[in-house]
């Protein structure tokens, strides 16, 4: 038990980002599904359920998983807008890549957004890991 114990003490960032990237993953999925039948193509609900998605993100990669310890509103500003960034460039890869597949090759939307959420979560923990929340 012990052993578990270390094991999960040394592993715990990256545990807690799996089970938070994978909240996440389902917050994107969600909303894709809720806002999907109300348009003709798959990158504006991509694109909606990006804004849900990297909102829920930050809240939970700050407190949970980086533990970050900014304070003041200049540094978490500056926390936030780093975040948000490197969001935007992994939303705008996400929606790109529902516009080739879903759009313009017609292959299964559901199926692709999910496959494009894997790409994005893992480009999101090493953008956060190495830029963001990197311990100073």
């Amino acid at each position: 038990m012990e052993k578990i114990r270390k094991l999960i003490h040394q592993y715990r960032e990256l545990l807690s980002y799996l089970v938070f990237g994978v909240l996440t993953t389902v917050v994107n999925y969600v909303v894709y599904l809720l806002a999907a039948p109300f348009f003709e193509t798959a990158t504006v609900p991509t694109a909606i359920a990006w804004i849900f998605a990297v909102v829920f993100a930050y809240v939970t990669n700050r407190k949970y998983v980086f533990r970050s310890k900014a304070s003041g509103t200049a540094a978490v500003a500056r926390e936030a807008a780093a975040f948000f960034g490197a969001r935007l460039l992994s939303g705008i890869l996400d929606v790109a890549f529902m516009w080739l597949t879903a759009d313009l090759l017609h292959w299964n939307d559901k199926i692709m957004k999910l496959v494009s959420n894997v790409f994005v979560m893992v480009f999101n923990y090493v953008a956060s890991k190495l830029v963001i929340f990197r311990k100073k």
